[in-house]
Parts: structure tokens; C-alpha cells; sequence
């Protein structure tokens, strides 16, 4: 795990400044604490900087940037510059071999690079270390741009081949680390994240006001799209490369739609060979991403998720995992430590606890902009932060988490009411003439007010021909951005509807999943945008704001093919969210967990914004008292209305309040 940043001057006379690069790459210091390195281009127009989190490979053979010889393809793999400088080092050329030409900067783990690495040492290539970054290396010099295809882990790094003046770039299937860059003047400028493009002097960073309506919508900002305008982020499952022409080539090299992955696994058929098929994929995903040579353990919450992943991990360890658990103090009936420590007992875990207080609030909120350069507006974030901050202080740097399971499973009863919804009025109404569906809008307009919201929402997508589910993680909707954002707002950004990210990927699902159904449509939109850009990118910034890497088993991108690949009747039998799940984890752990109601990861932060003192009145004052409001986007009294309907206990408007406190933090931080 690692910060990865660097420059490329395709069509400019300038030369990197090391200096500048240094700068840059020590914005990311918190990614990487233990080792820090830089490597100039022969003609100084590419420089690469890394600030590394040592994983495997805990020696200086592992440092980064590494390089190879692409003359002579079954090489030794060599740190830049040919000698290892201490991380205290402030400057380092990484000059010292010209044969090496192919040069890499990576953030991440392949966690089959001992299979891969194999394969390769039967070609004819050897190693110099037991690192996987070496191992990606010798696989570009081998496949090419299509090394990517070998690759299981979650990486994000930057190739910079000397021969073919070309830099090429990757992020993982899944997105779980992040791959920002920028093309400004003849330059193109990236990093693992956006504070490190911004440190160069000649890059003047712009709001990109007209994604604000997308931030309302998704808390999060869709991939390509960031709010600093010619700041973009590679999408998951995405490859670049630049040329010295400067011709920028993207595409995507996995799709997880059933006729595009048939054939890269097992095609199961009924309801045994599912469940057998998901134990098996568990466990091996489990064990692979144990892969380390520095502790680790895993983030316990008691629910279904968390406890397969202590479990597997203690079987595959042959001993107890540690755990890491979280809950509020004062707010027994929202703490779930009961069913963790449950758990912990019966695998005989050395268990870990921490109770969040609004003192923890404090400094979370001095610290989350700075994190979320890219701001994000999950509330499971406040404690995540200090969950990541526990396992540091115990000494483990490397933790497993449950990410991803509810969206491949279905685990939320949000997704069969959303299914009922659709099956019962959604199909019946859509066939209607779209000038009754239009009338039925209009008529609405009289039912106003919190309660009628949702509803009123539903009939605007009917009339307007869109999709009914947007995702699990919508803030506010279209009507209320109507509402929210000032009437001048729309004159200057147009159009301010969210709309055309959805439909890209229902487009796509239908193209490629033309069979499928709700929950697998459902599916499909989630993976490829809320995952990646809401949830992973959380776990990312809060794990790496302590140097902790965070691992996602459950989203190895196998089983994602499989989940999508599977019949919701297989998926969710009896209207039973995680059916084929829990049958796949019945005797691995306790049934307790598995019987138990399903309980989010909370966050208590909707609870104090009901306060009018305390952290209730630091968390409104945030919004009411930022600099974004002279910039005239937002309707105050709208968004005073929802903090005071909150308070009424009228409505919950925890998440929207959330998502305004998260703009307004990022917004002073990086603007005001």
C-alpha cells in the first residue's frame, strides 16, 4: 500500500522539478510512512514519487519506483537509483541505471502475484525481491497493457516505458484504490490522491461548480467527474495510456456482466452448486488477501459480513484473528457489541473495543478535509476513522473488512422494497401514455412537505421515463435540488439532473445483461458507482488516514461475476435478504449471527444533529457558517427547514444534512 504521484511533460518544454516532486509526493506521507522515493526520466520530462507502506516484502528491494529492462525482458527488477536512501532522505535521483527503461509507481496488492510469479520464472525471468510490485513489472514486460487481465488485488499504479515514450496507467475491477489525474498545458499530472496534483505550482485549481448538483445526488461525485475542474478520476476497471503525441487512449479492461465474464469461472446452476460455489470462492478469497508479512486482523461488527471474515481468517491462520470493534458511547441500543463480542468469544479472538464519543467528533472534523480532498458524505465514516485508528495503535497495519456483500446479496431491505415497488406499480404504470404520465406529475403538486417527498419523486421518474432505483446512497432528489440549490443556479449550470450517470449504466447492464432482472439491474448499478466511488472510496481515505490497508474479500472480482451471474430466486429466496449467503457461511459461524435482524454500520451523527446544543449545534454551524454560502449556489432557508424538521423528529434528515456538512468542510478547506 502505498502514495503514488508524478508528472509527465508530453508537449511542454519544462523538465520536472524535483523539488516539486518531492513536495507532492510527501502530501501523501500518511499512505506511506516507512519509505519515500522519486525517479527522474533520463530527459527529465517524466518523474515518479512514491511514499510506501511496507506490506511485503519488508526489505529495500521492495522500494519504489522500481525499474526493469525492456531490452532485455528476463531481467532483474531495481529500485530507483540503484541504492536505497533511508525514508529521511529528502531528495533522491533515480537516474542511477540506464538500462532499466520501464519504470513503475504502485499503490496496492496483487494477491496472486506467487502464482503469477511463478508463471513468469517458467519463461525464463528472475527476482530480485518478494515483492509484488517486481511481479507486475516482469507481467507488462510480458502481456503488455493487458497485464491487467492477470491481476487479482486492488491496485492503482503508473508504467512509464522509456522505449515506447508512453506512460500507461490501471485501477483495479473494483475501485478500490483511487487513480486521480489531470491534462493541463502539455502536462499530465496524477496521483492516489488529489492534494498531490494540486501541490504543483503551475496547476490553479478551479471549483467545478456544475458537478455540485451530482455531489446532492450521490454523496459522492460520479467517476470521471471530480468538484476541482480538470481534476478527473479513473473509473474502476479502467486503463490509460499517454503518448508523446498526447493522444489519451482510456478504456475498460472487465466488466462484470454475465455474458462478459461466462467462461472466466464456474457457471453454477442450481441452488447447491451456488452455495457450494460461493463457500469456495469465500475462503480462497479470504485467504489470498491474507497475504502479508506485517499484522493484520479485521474489523468485527457482529453482523453476517465482519463475522465470515474473522472466521475464515482464524481457519485459514490456524489461530484466532484479532478484532476491531466500534461503538457509540451512551447509545447502548445502537452498539452492536454485544453480537461482536459473541463472536470474538466463540473463535477466542483477542477483541479490541472503542466507544466514540462527540470529543471524537472534534478531531474528525479538524481532519476530514484534508482526507476527503474527493469528499464523500457517508456518515460510517466518523467511525471508520477511529475503528483505523485502533487497529494502528494495536499495532496491525493490515485489516480485512466486510465491504461489498450487501450489494452482490442483496443484504438490505431497502432492495425488496424497491423490487416490491416495482412489481407492483412501477411495471403497471410505466406502460401508461406519457401524457397521463405527465398529468399524474402535475397533479401531485399539491401534496408538499416531507411526507409526501418520496412519492412525489416516484411520479417524476415515471413521467419522465426514468429508472426507478438510483442507488442506495441518493442524498437529495431531483424535486429537492429544485428546492435547494438557488434559482440562479440553474441558469448558469445546466443541466443539473443527475439522471445521465444512471442511465449510463442501465444502458449498459441492458446491453450486456439483457435478461436480467430487478435486483441483478439493481446490482449492476451499484458496483459500478456506488461501490466504488461511495463505500470503497470511504474505506480507502479512513484506513489510509492512519496507514492501515484495508482489504475487501468479499469483492474479489470472481465472486462480484458470480453474485451478478446468479437468479435473485437463488439470491434472495423467500424474500429473504443474503439467502444464498447465509446458507453458503450455516456452520461457519454461530446461527445467532445469522438469524439476527440486519443492523447498518450507524454512525451517531444523525442522532446529536437533534441536539441544538453541543456537537448538534458545531455540526449546523458548519453549514450555515461557511464560505460556501457567498458563492450563492444554495437556498439556506431550504436546508434550514430540514435541520429543523430533523429536530422535530418529523422527518430523518440525517444522510442530506450529512451531505451538506461534508460539502462545507471540503469546500473551506480547499476554497475559502
Amino acid at each position: 500500500m502505498c502514495g503514488i504521484t508524478g508528472i509527465y511533460h508530453f508537449k511542454n518544454s519544462k523538465t520536472v522539478d524535483e523539488r516539486t516532486l518531492v513536495t507532492m509526493r510527501d502530501t501523501l506521507t500518511h499512505r506511506g510512512p516507512d519509505d519515500a522515493g522519486v525517479y527522474l526520466s533520463p530527459n527529465r520530462k517524466v518523474g515518479f514519487g512514491t511514499r510506501r507502506l511496507k506490506i511485503i516484502d519488508l526489505s529495500d528491494a521492495g522500494h519504489m519506483p522500481m525499474g526493469a529492462s525492456a531490452q532485455n525482458s528476463k531481467f532483474p527488477a531495481r529500485p530507483a537509483g540503484g541504492e536505497i536512501r533511508p525514508p529521511s532522505a529528502s531528495l533522491w535521483r533515480g537516474r542511477g541505471n540506464s538500462k532499466f527503461n520501464v519504470w513503475i509507481t504502485y499503490n496496492g496488492e496483487i494477491y496472486n502475484f506467487r502464482e503469477l510469479r511463478s508463471e513468469l520464472e517458467k519463461k525464463g525471468y528472475y527476482f530480485r525481491s518478494r515483492s509484488d510490485t517486481e511481479v507486475i513489472l516482469a507481467s507488462y514486460l510480458e502481456y503488455g497493457v493487458d497485464c491487467v487481465k492477470q491481476f487479482n488485488g486492488m491496485f492503482a499504479f503508473a508504467i512509464w516505458d522509456e522505449e515506447k515514450r508512453m506512460l500507461f496507467a490501471a485501477r483495479d475491477h473494483l475501485g478500490v484504490k483511487p487513480f486521480y489525474y489531470a491534462i493541463r498545458n502539455g502536462i499530465f499530472y496524477f496521483g492516489s490522491e488529489i492534494k498531490a496534483i494540486l501541490a504543483h505550482p503551475d496547476f490553479r485549481k478551479e471549483l467545478a461548480e456544475e458537478v455540485i448538483p451530482h455531489y446532492l445526488t450521490f454523496s459522492t461525485t460520479p467517476a470521471p467527474l471530480t468538484l476541482f475542474r480538470g481534476i478527473k478520476k479513473l473509473p474502476a476497471a479502467h486503463a490509460l495510456t499517454m503518448d508523446a503525441a498526447g493522444v489519451l487512449r482510456e478504456w475498460e479492461y472487465w466488466n462484470p456482466a454475465p455474458h462478459l465474464a461466462r467462461g472466466r469461472g464456474a457457471s453454477p446452476s442450481t441452488e447447491t452448486e451456488y452455495i457450494d460455489e460461493v463457500r469456495t470462492l469465500l475462503r480462497d478469497s479470504i485467504r489470498a488477501q491474507m497475504v502479508s508479512d506485517v499484522p493484520f486482523g479485521c474489523f468485527l461488527s457482529g453482523g453476517v459480513d465482519s463475522s465470515v471474515n474473522a472466521a475464515l481468517m482464524s481457519e485459514a491462520l490456524g489461530k484466532p484473528v484479532e478484532t476491531f470493534s466500534v461503538g457509540t458511547k451512551g447509545m447502548a441500543n445502537r452498539n452492536e457489541f454485544e453480537y461482536s463480542r459473541l463472536v470474538a468469544r466463540k473463535l477466542g479472538a483477542r477483541s479490541h473495543e472503542i466507544e466514540i464519543d462527540e470529543s471524537h467528533l472534534t478531531r474528525f472534523l479538524a481532519d476530514y478535509a484534508f482526507h476527503f480532498d474527493d469528499p464523500n458524505g457517508d456518515p460510517v465514516s466518523f467511525p471508520l476513522f477511529w475503528l483505523s485508528r485502533l487497529a494502528k495503535d494495536a499495532g496491525v497495519t493490515v485489516i480485512q473488512i466486510g465491504e461489498g456483500s450487501d450489494e452482490l446479496f442483496a443484504g438490505y431491505e431497502q432492495y425488496l422494497s424497491a423490487r416490491r415497488l416495482y412489481k407492483r406499480w412501477w411495471q403497471k404504470l410505466a406502460v401508461l401514455p406519457a401524457p397521463l404520465r405527465r398529468a399524474a406529475f402535475l397533479a401531485s403538486a399539491p401534496f408538499s412537505g416531507t411526507r409526501f417527498e418520496f412519492g412525489r419523486e416516484f411520479v417524476r421518474r415515471l413521467a419522465a421515463g426514468e429508472e426507478p432505483f438510483w442507488g442506495t446512497a441518493v442524498a437529495f432528489s431531483e424535486l429537492q435540488k429544485a428546492e435547494l440549490l438557488n434559482s440562479s443556479f440553474d441558469t448558469r449550470i445546466t443541466p443539473i439532473t443527475s439522471y445521465p450517470f444512471v442511465k449510463r449504466f442501465y444502458d449498459e447492464a441492458d446491453r450486456d445483461m439483457p435478461d436480467a432482472d430487478f435486483l441483478a439491474r439493481a446490482a449492476y448499478i451499484e458496483v459500478k458507482h456506488r461501490l466504488p466511488e461511495f463505500l470503497l472510496a470511504r474505506a480507502d481515505r479512513m484506513t489510509m488516514a492512519h496507514s492501515v490497508e484495508g482489504r475487501v474479500p468479499f469483492l474479489d472480482h470472481r465472486l462480484v461475476e458470480l453474485a451478478l451471474a446468479m437468479p435473485s430466486a437463488i439470491k434472495t429466496k423467500g424474500n429473504v435478504t443474503k439467502y444464498i449467503l447465509k446458507k453458503a457461511v450455516a456452520g461457519i459461524i454461530p446461527d445467532e449471527i445469522i438469524n439476527r435482524k440486519k443492523r447498518g454500520f450507524e454512525s451517531p451523527i444523525g442522532v446529536w444533529l437533534r441536539n441544538t446544543e453541543g456537537a448538534g449545534k458545531t455540526l449546523a454551524d458548519i453549514i450555515f457558517n461557511s464560505k460556501l454560502k457567498e458563492r450563492g449556489l444554495l437556498n439556506y432557508n431550504y436546508a434550514g427547514s430540514l435541520l429543523a424538521a430533523h429536530r422535530r423528529g418529523t422527518s430523518d434528515e440525517g444522510f442530506r444534512l450529512w451531505n451538506l456538512i461534508t460539502l462545507s468542510l471540503w469546500y473551506d478547506r480547499w476554497f475559502a
